[in-house]
């Protein structure tokens, strides 16, 4: 790259991965000498860009972590993303995040290079979402609130209102927000209860700091998501079915997440699942959904998923024929 000011802006792009690099890698990447890199490097230091040298075998470059950065530098395929990632944020279920994105997009469109903003535009008008509008949203300062809790170990206090409709004051400790879909779930440990809990965001009312410290515990059961995950089965396992299933070994071993079911026994070309789900109607499709690729045998199952899907098994016979 023989273009001091593309070579630059290049180079800064690869440091603002704040990874660290060796002086052979930015070579490698930019296709000169190391000798040219340390150029470059002193650079970008007279442009403000603190950029940290560290010497020896195990020596290279970084940007010093925590400085205050010049404006932020993307390449073509950066800055699309950007786009994109901004589009998706617009159908988030946080309180006005659409009216806040598009100002975000205008605002980066104005500053693309002409043949980036063409690329944007196309995206912008040539690829529709369908959304849903979500019934309720989460205030933005309410999941800043809480990811900076989680971050400086802070204690958080705010009335929570339960599914059953019980209210409560609640102290706790947070650990982690979790996304899942159009909910935000907080995990945290529950001090009066001396126990885990998950919490719906959207069910909190005027979280706020409660100005104490605590030391980190160790979540039980591996991470926040996985936490959540269980959480989210034991509240809509309403209606439990156990089946086994026979087929291809590669095509069982290909469907490690089995939708959500837990595996409790398997073999060669076999699994047995328990199937969890909030109505019989899902139960039914889910078995179903299950035959189109497996041999089924279903184990045990509510009497009114069997009536389901031996009426649609009806219907579907007089459809084929």
């Amino acid at each position: 790259m023989s273009d001091p000011t593309a070579r630059a802006l290049t180079l800064l792009s690869l440091l603002q991965t704040h990874r660290h690099w060796s002086g052979s890698e930015l070579a490698d990447r930019l296709g000169v000498s190391a000798r040219t890199v340390r150029r470059d490097v002193d650079r970008l230091r007279e442009l403000g860009y603190p950029v940290e040298a560290a010497p020896g075998i195990d020596g290279g470059y970084q940007l010093a972590a925590g400085a205050h950065l010049p404006p932020l530098v993307v390449d073509d395929d950066e800055a699309v993303a950007l786009a994109i990632g901004l589009r998706a944020a617009a159908g988030a279920s946080i309180e006005d995040i659409e009216e806040t994105t598009l100002r975000v997009m205008a605002k980066l469109e104005q500053i693309l290079p002409a043949h980036v903003r063409r690329r944007v535009e196309a995206l912008n008008t040539n690829v529709e979402s369908l959304r849903w509008n979500p019934t309720v949203v989460v205030p933005p300062a309410s999941l800043g609130l809480l990811a900076g809790a989680c971050r400086d170990r802070e204690e958080v206090r705010f009335d929570y209102t339960r599914r059953d409709g019980e209210a409560s004051a609640r102290l706790v400790q947070p650990l982690q927000l979790v996304s899942v879909g159009h909910r935000w779930y907080l995990v945290a440990w529950d001090v009066r209860r001396n126990d885990w809990r998950t919490f719906r965001i959207d069910r909190m009312e005027e979280p706020r700091l409660g100005g104490v410290r605590f030391e980190p515990r160790e979540l039980p059961g591996g991470s926040a998501a996985d936490f959540v995950s269980a959480g989210l089965k034991q509240a809509t396992a309403t209606h439990v079915a156990a089946v086994e299933l026979r087929g291809d070994e590669g095509e069982m071993a290909a469907n490690r997440h089995w939708y959500g079911a837990d595996v409790i026994a398997e073999g060669d070309g076999l699994r047995r699942l328990r199937l969890r789900a909030d109505s019989h109607a899902w139960l039914a499709s889910m078995i179903a959904m299950f035959a189109t690729q497996f041999d089924v045998v279903i184990i045990d199952a509510p009497a009114e998923a069997l009536a389901m899907l031996d009426g649609a098994t009806a219907r579907l016979r007089t459809a084929l024929d």
